[in-house]
C-alpha cells in the first residue's frame, strides 16, 4: 500500500478499518474529483497556514466543494494575517510533501504544534477521505474513527462553520 506505513501501523493499533484507493497523483481539487467519483465520503481539502509571526501553526480541513473565507478566519483567530506554510514548515511540522497534506500527517508532529479547525459541514459524512501522507492513494474512514485517531494524536482541533 502507497502511503506512511507508520500510519498503516497505527491504524491497525487503533483497530481503525479503512478502504483503500490508488490513483495517480493528485495535485488539485479538480484532478481529484475524477478519481473520487464512487468513494461514499465527504472528501476533503487541507490546507497547512502559519500566523504572521511563524509561531502557531493551523490545518483547515474544508469540505472539498467550499471556498474557505481566510480574510473571515484571521478575525476569527485574531492571529494576524494567515500565510500558506512553506514546503519546509509542511515537511518540519507534518513530515509531508506539498501536494499530500492530510490530517493524517499529524502522526508526525510528535509535539503537537499543528491545530485544526474542521469544517463543521464534514459532520453531515458518516465517512471522510484523506490521503495516508503520500497523493498517490487516498483512505476512506468513518468519521468516528477518524476523531478516534485525532485524540490519539493529542493535537487540539475544533469544528467551526468555515464560510464560503
Amino acid at each position: 500500500m502507497r502511503g506512511q506505513k507508520e500510519l498503516y501501523s497505527l491504524l491497525g493499533e487503533l483497530s481503525i478499518p479503512f478502504e483503500y484507493h490508488e490513483h495517480p497523483p493528485l495535485a488539485t481539487i479538480s484532478d481529484a474529483i475524477v478519481h473520487w467519483k464512487d468513494y461514499n465520503s465527504g472528501r476533503c481539502k487541507n490546507i497547512f497556514f502559519r500566523n504572521h509571526k511563524g509561531n502557531r501553526h493551523y490545518l483547515v480541513i474544508v469540505e472539498h466543494l467550499r471556498h474557505l473565507d481566510i480574510h473571515d478566519l484571521e478575525k476569527r483567530l485574531r492571529q494576524g494575517k494567515l500565510t500558506f506554510a512553506s514546503d519546509a514548515r509542511l515537511m518540519k511540522y507534518l513530515g509531508l510533501e506539498p501536494g499530500s497534506v492530510s490530517p493524517f500527517g499529524l502522526i508526525n508532529d510528535r509535539e503537537n504544534n499543528v491545530h485544526l479547525f474542521i469544517d463543521e459541514k464534514l459532520n453531515e459524512f458518516d465517512r471522510l477521505a484523506f490521503h495516508p501522507n503520500i497523493n498517490t492513494a487516498t483512505l476512506v474512514i468513518s468519521k468516528a474513527d477518524f476523531l478516534k485517531f485525532l485524540v490519539h494524536t493529542g493535537n487540539s482541533y475544533e469544528f467551526l462553520k468555515l464560510y464560503d
